[in-house]
């Protein structure tokens, strides 16, 4: 069971690090456009449609690449969470069978 439940948690944690990555250069593409066209907006916006909203208002050329920066930004976080999830759950397994 030790075995299963190690490997289990590595394998998971690394597909999780390969996808955190991933989704990391998919923000950094988008970020990139937008300053290249200097759309500029405070960082706790992403968090809060009606402020995103305005946003894409002042900037309706560049609605696509805000609206596809914040869902990234969004689902990398829920990301994180679940590696920080995955990094204590192999810790605990660890622990419990030592």
């Amino acid at each position: 069971m030790y075995p299963l439940l190690i490997s289990l948690v590595i394998g998971l944690f690394v597909a999780m690090l390969f996808l955190q990555v991933y989704f990391r250069l998919r923000v950094l593409k988008f970020y990139r456009n937008l300053v290249k066209n200097r759309v500029q907006f405070d960082a706790m916006d992403i968090f809060r449609p009606e402020r995103l909203s305005e946003a894409m208002a002042r900037h309706p050329e560049q609605a696509g690449d805000i609206m596809a920066f914040a869902g990234n930004i969004r689902y990398s976080v829920r990301m994180a969470i679940v590696l920080i999830f995955l990094i204590t759950a192999f810790g605990a397994v660890l622990m419990y069978y030592r």
